[in-house]
């Protein structure tokens, strides 16, 4: 199993930063391996990743999401398995390191591509950095928990009023 760790620091506040990385639609505004990203549910997404006409389709379930603490996924299925994470954390500057870690599962012949999976993950890291600090704000933002794969509601729903309704008139 090969392992990518990166870190990056934004001149942005934490939850700026995790608030525009919730939102995966948008990866394709910056990144360029990725191609197109479909939420499925809450803790389902479908990627389709590439390079020149090379495309891989793979969907990935959000194991734990803690809001301005960490994203962590794995991928369904078994072609090019991987499990990630990236967790957020406030700078002295005021800004936010932004730490990425990919385990592919990589053995063999798949193992070379370490170097260039190290690579991309760098090179996206630098164009969130660009995005986020060119925007200044989020576009959009889930404040949801996930845990274990299950979501938690962003709220609890209030509690029934036991009173009745008075009239009104």
């Amino acid at each position: 199993m090969s392992t990518v760790e990166e870190t990056i620091e934004v001149a942005v506040p934490v939850s700026t930063a995790y608030n525009q990385w919730t939102q995966f639609k948008s990866f394709t505004r910056f990144m360029t391996a990725v191609k197109s990203v479909e939420q499925i549910r809450p803790n389902l997404t479908r990627w389709v990743v590439g390079f020149g006409p090379l495309r891989h389709e793979f969907e990935a379930e959000i194991v734990e999401q803690r809001p301005d603490e960490l994203v962590a996924w794995r991928s369904l299925g078994r072609r090019l398995a991987h499990r990630g994470e990236v967790s957020f954390r406030a700078t002295a500057s005021g800004g936010t390191a932004v730490s990425l870690r990919l385990d592919d599962g990589a053995t063999g012949p798949r193992a070379r591509l370490h170097e260039f999976t190290g690579r991309v993950v760098r090179a996206e890291l630098g164009h969130f950095k660009e995005f986020i600090e060119g925007m200044g704000r989020e576009g959009g933002a889930w404040r949801g928990t996930i845990r274990n794969g299950h979501v938690r509601p962003v709220e609890r729903e209030p509690a029934r009023s036991r009173v009745p309704h008075w009239p009104v008139g």
